[in-house]
């Protein structure tokens, strides 16, 4: 099965299928004392491992000797070769030692660490580096650049929530599926401009009202965290008085988040049901998701598609768990998707984040069209709309 197959793969049997095939292999590879993974084998296995990470809240660190800077085919391969002789010694028979990218970067996953403080990553960097230190020249070592990446790691956004490489298997998913992906695009630009039109007579309307019942500017902008945890500009129309304290916000969904209770248990709405912060107005806007047509802009500048999860905010970001953070990985956040239009906040959230897991792992075009004509029903409906 090819890589990108593999990863897009949703049915359970199959993966445990292959995932089972991969450790016999691994199993196989040590006790017959075979050469390294080449990268297709070796992206598989740390696909796997990111899971297993997330399901365990065990850390791994990523270690790349990226030997590129030795021009010299031959010699780069007879360097790599003794490297890996001497990590294949020092390091945990649970590791994987292979290619990252082939016969250049060489990779060892130091799955299941104890903790991921600054002292354990020194220590796996130090073995990688002392095997490169004792097996190559002076000269040679010159050439080799090693680098640690941690996973999970911190939700710092300032800087950066994605190390992408951690992630080399997401570049394979688009040649495979280039076309597809372009056809989106195309789907997004004129979907947006065809609703821009459709709507430009209510788009004006909606403004005025907004400004003359209540103070404040009509367009509300707000940062958001979107694909690969990049912040960008998210635009509403304001539906809250000017001057409104987030806190209470804050308060209430990173407490939501945290609590992590399965839907059985979950009474609780992902939005807080009365906000005194909104005006009459706004009320109406929120009910009918009026409010959000002004990210149809956001689609046309490209920091959103017409289908996708819902960008969070940023102190939402922060409480997620390591599995959460996928639903902002791989694909741009949308202003319509499976949350809304198969329970919106009648959901948990956990239940919401699966639902958007499952829009990542089954994406296609006539997927996005079918929710895109699921959409008006739920709006006209306004299910967990508040």
């Amino acid at each position: 099965m090819g890589l990108f197959n593999f990863i897009r793969g949703t049915e359970k049997p199959e993966r445990r299928r292959v995932d089972g095939q991969l450790r016999l292999r691994r199993q196989i590879a040590i006790a017959a004392d075979r050469n390294l993974y080449d990268d297709l084998d070796f992206l598989q296995l740390l696909h796997l491992e990111r899971r297993r990470s997330e399901r365990s809240s065990r850390p791994l660190c990523l270690i790349l000797l990226d030997g590129t800077g030795i021009a010299d085919f031959a010699i780069r391969e007879t360097a790599f070769r003794q490297v890996f002789e001497l990590l294949r010694a020092s390091v945990r028979e649970t590791d994987i030692i292979g290619w990252y990218k082939q016969n250049g970067t060489l990779a060892v996953i130091f799955s299941d660490l104890s903790s991921a403080d600054e002292i354990v990553v020194n220590t796996v960097r130090n073995k990688a580096s002392s095997a490169v230190n004792v097996a190559l020249t002076p000269e040679l070592v010159k050439h080799i650049r090693i680098s640690a990446h941690l996973f999970p790691k911190n939700t710092n956004l300032d800087t950066g929530v994605t190390d992408l490489a951690l992630y080399p298997d997401l570049p394979h998913q688009y040649p495979a599926r280039k076309t597809a992906h372009v056809l989106k695009r195309l789907i997004d630009i004129g979907g947006s401009l065809f609703l821009l039109c459709l709507l430009a007579p209510i788009l004006p309307l909606i403004a005025l009202v907004i400004k003359v019942t209540s103070k404040g500017p009509v367009i509300f902008r707000q940062a958001r965290v979107g694909q690969q945890g990049k912040l960008f500009s998210f635009w509403k129309f304001r539906s809250m008085y000017i001057g409104s304290d987030a806190t209470i916000h804050k308060e209430y969904v990173t407490s939501f988040i945290s609590r992590r209770q399965p839907a059985s248990e979950a009474k609780a709405i992902y939005k807080i049901i009365d906000d005194p912060r909104i005006t009459p107005v706004g009320r109406f806007l929120r009910k009918t998701s009026l409010d959000e047509l002004p990210q149809l802009w956001n689609v046309l500048h490209g920091d959103m598609s017409l289908v996708g999860p819902r960008p969070p905010l940023p102190y939402e970001f922060e409480c997620y768990a390591t599995w959460h953070r996928r639903r902002i990985l791989e694909v741009k956040p949308g202003i319509t998707g499976l949350w809304q239009v198969k329970g919106r906040s009648r959901i948990s959230f956990n239940d919401m984040v699966r639902l958007d897991l499952r829009y990542v792992q089954q994406w296609s075009i006539w997927l996005d069209v079918k929710i895109l004509l699921q959409t008006p029903k739920a709006v006209v409906m306004g299910g967990g709309a508040y």
